[in-house]
């Protein structure tokens, strides 16, 4: 159906006007959200609203409402039976509105036409206190990633200072964490039953902001653990640090213990998170009755953008066991995945292809990382004693179960829909899962078929990965294997593609400035990806962001696992000069360049990402593939390999 014909009831209410389509007069629960309203499994917002329907609530939104007036957005709705539900979107509103160098940013993806301006800083955090002021007896309930990872004291790099838990900070009465519909669940049964929201401090994965005289809600469940305090927290940057290690073991774990931390008269406490959703309880929430559209109050105001970016793509699972040190998706999502149904899957896909506007291309089948789907342990007692923080670093673990099978099936069954021309492969793939010398685990027979039918089948040009550095020392900071597994990676794709006539560039995402990396191993990391046939444009610098061990890293410098001294770079000066030797191959950068190198006695390096003569790889170093053609090549059997493979144009 066309969406200017659909009618308005098909979406949550965001207007007065919008309840009578509804038949409704007052709310039960108002939701204010930092996103436009977009009403697809995609947006959380939409996704929180839709599950508050689902329990038989009457739901509104508030989508981007002025901050900055007489606050008339926020008070359209009046006062909700229940409470208030707070969330600044999809995204961390700092990251959405700066750059890694601080620089505000030009457009906000979550706003019709792309536009700018559209929410506050700490959106949460603003919300929140006009939501106090305006209804000072409504109960506040906070969550999305925003105030996810801001839920202990944290470091915020916009401001350059710690920040105490945002429970504090937005004065809001609950915090809900991570994915959250089993806890959004049971708030909402619990408030059928006549129970209310400011009493309901031992609901799993939530937290609570009580003075300590209160005392310590009892649960003789679960065990504790106390973090060292916000003020120890200003004090010391070690006991900050150290406080990071437990937040993220404990984020990690099957069975994790509850944390407490103290901030001057009051308590922070945050609950044990639920276990990993079951396949039917992702289902519930993917299967919800979304128009799958944007509201129409925005078909004037232009496209947005991350919804058509999204629009016709399929997200199959939750979680990545991944753990990178950069990376929020684990302290967000869980290392443990979620995967959906097969015929969820393929009900979305029905309803993806039904669109007017869908042309037979599917834009990705994915997740956070591509290839996890269905991947889990093999013996679930074992990963319930697991403390690690990750399932493939250093090493991948015996019991985690990497077969991709299920995941080929099911790209297979979603290729052979008539309607489908395409179902392209966007996500990252983890490429160390199908590096047999990485992963002691790997099936080849099942990895060989998997790689083969995703580059012959759903690559849209080029293929994504993100080995992020090529320095030993940097990637073990990262939690990323070593580079040469990279390589090997690349072995295989480049034999598929010659194998099926194929010449699809490998596109590699890498990271500059990030905790670890010195000068001279950005150098390594142009000269190294030069021979390989890569000129970089696929390029990111480090971005502190809350809860990850890179950010408590680049604050405290020392890292929360060993609390020894850990480099990063932090001045704009050596973040920028990292950045260029990304560029080397830019005129205004090769003086600049070649002057560094220079200056640190390296010539060896320069003559490798300069000149002509840079000294040849050894045999050991150049790939398996090449070395047999270099040998036909000497025999007069075979014709020069062209020197574009793997080049990105």
């Amino acid at each position: 159906m066309d969406q200017k014909r659909r009618p308005v009831s098909d979406w949550l209410p965001i207007t007065k006007k919008e309840l009578e389509a509804h038949g409704w007069d007052e709310l039960d629960v108002v939701l204010v959200s930092g996103d436009a309203y977009v009403d697809h499994p995609s947006f959380g917002p939409a996704v929180i609203g839709r599950i508050i329907e689902s329990e038989g609530f009457r739901i509104g939104i508030i989508p981007q409402p002025n901050w900055q007036d007489d606050l008339r957005d926020f008070k359209k709705f009046g006062a909700p039976k229940y409470f208030f539900g707070v969330t600044a979107g999809c995204m961390d509103s700092m990251v959405n509105h700066y750059t890694a160098g601080k620089r505000k940013r030009s457009s906000d993806s979550y706003t019709p036409g792309g536009q700018a301006g559209f929410r506050p800083d700490y959106s949460v955090v603003t919300y929140s206190k006009i939501l106090k002021k305006l209804y000072p007896n409504v109960p506040i309930l906070i969550g999305g990633i925003e105030a996810s990872l801001r839920r202990v004291t944290h470091y915020d790099y916009w401001s350059d200072k710690l920040m105490p838990g945002i429970l504090e900070t937005s004065g809001a009465d609950l915090l809900v964490y991570g994915m959250g519909e089993q806890p959004l669940r049971d708030i909402l049964t619990l408030l059928k039953k006549g129970v209310p929201l400011e009493s309901m401090k031992t609901i799993p994965q939530t937290a609570v902001f009580v003075p300590k005289a209160d005392g310590i809600p009892k649960n003789k469940n679960w065990e504790d653990v106390e973090l060292n305090s916000h003020e120890k927290c200003l004090e010391d940057k070690i006991a900050y640090a150290a406080n990071f290690k437990v937040v993220e073991v404990e984020s990690n774990k099957l069975i994790a213990r509850r944390i407490f931390q103290e901030s001057g008269e009051n308590r922070l406490i945050i609950n044990p998170p639920y276990k990993t959703m079951t396949e039917g309880e992702i289902d519930k929430s993917f299967d919800l009755p979304f128009t799958r559209l944007p509201h129409p109050k925005y078909y004037k105001r232009g496209d947005i953008p991350a919804y058509e970016m999204i629009k016709f793509s399929i997200n199959m699972h939750r979680g990545c066991f991944g753990g990178c040190s950069f990376c929020t998706i684990s302290a967000h999502q869980g290392k443990f995945i979620a995967s959906r149904s097969e015929a969820s899957i393929m009900r979305e896909v029905e309803q993806v292809v039904e669109d007017p506007d869908f042309k037979g291309y599917i834009s990705d089948l994915g997740g956070p990382s591509a290839n996890m789907y269905r991947m889990k342990g093999i013996d679930m007692g074992i990963c319930e004693k697991c403390v690690s923080p990750s399932c493939i670093h250093p090493v991948v673990c015996s019991n985690l179960d990497t077969s991709h099978k299920p995941l080929t099936e099911l790209y297979r069954k979603v290729d052979q829909h008539p309607k489908v021309k395409k179902a392209f492969v966007g996500s990252g793939i983890r490429y160390d899962l199908l590096v047999k010398d990485y992963n002691k685990n790997l099936n080849e027979k099942e990895a060989e078929e998997y790689l083969e039918q995703v580059v012959t089948r759903h690559v849209s040009g080029r293929l994504k990965v993100a080995p992020e550095h090529t320095a030993d020392d940097t990637l073990r900071v990262m939690r990323k294997p070593p580079f040469k597994h990279f390589h090997k990676f690349k072995e295989s794709y480049d034999r598929i593609q010659e194998k099926n006539g194929l010449k699809q560039p490998l596109i590699p995402y890498f990271i500059s400035s990030h905790p670890g990396c010195k000068e001279e191993d950005m150098a390594n990391l142009a000269a190294e990806t030069k021979e390989m046939g890569f000129q970089l444009e696929q390029v990111q610098d480090f971005t502190p962001t809350p809860m990850t061990v890179a950010t408590v890293i680049y604050y405290s410098g020392v890292h929360p696992y060993t609390l020894k001294p850990t480099f990063a770079p932090k001045t704009k000066e050596e973040k920028k000069d990292q950045h260029r030797f990304f560029f080397w191959y830019k005129q205004e950068n090769r003086q600049w360049v070649k002057d560094k190198l220079n200056n640190a006695g390296k010539p060896e390096l320069l003559a490798r990402l300069m000149g002509t003569s840079a000294p040849q790889k050894t045999e050991r170093e150049v790939p398996k593939w090449l070395q047999e053609k270099r040998a036909k090549q000497k025999d007069g059997s075979s014709r020069t390999p062209s020197r574009t493979k793997g080049r990105r144009r």
